[in-house]
């Protein structure tokens, strides 16, 4: 599967469209700040009408979960989709061998991210992830202008 992702200000999708506001940014903060992600699935026409799991998690710049704190006192990883199961379907009259797109949407709220510090966004589809389907940026340290 192909897989198109971006970071933006917010993301939505609606009549099978993302919509995207301030779309295509790789740096932020110091402060935490509302943002979104727009993602655009190609699912291959041979792995249309199939089952497919999908999860979104954050990781550091060592590859580790990001932990926030839980609302049991514990920590809990930063994930959005969390095995989310999908279907794309055929559409009536689309030719052979045409790709299908999957269009998704997250928003959140401001996060608490350590000031100077990289991060991902890595997506997996299936158990298996690729290096294009990850989202990398970083956070301004305290010192940094905007």
């Amino acid at each position: 599967m192909k897989v198109t992702m971006l970071l933006a200000d917010y993301a939505q999708v609606a009549d099978g469209k993302l919509t995207v506001v301030g779309g295509g940014w790789s740096l932020t903060g110091p402060a935490p700040t509302p943002f979104g992600i727009a993602i655009l699935v190609h699912v291959p026409w041979d792995q249309a009408n199939c089952r497919h799991v999908l999860r979104l998690e954050l990781l550091d710049a060592d590859g580790q979960p990001v932990l926030v704190p839980a609302e049991d006192g514990g920590e809990a990883p930063i994930v959005f989709f969390d095995d989310l199961e999908f279907e794309v379907g055929r559409p009536a009259g689309i030719k052979p061998g045409t790709p299908l797109e999957m269009p998704l949407a997250v928003n959140s709220g401001p996060l608490p991210l350590a000031p100077g510090g990289r991060y991902e966004w890595r997506l997996s589809i299936d158990g298996e992830v690729d290096d294009d389907w990850r989202l990398g940026f970083s956070v301004r340290g305290e010192d940094e202008a905007m």
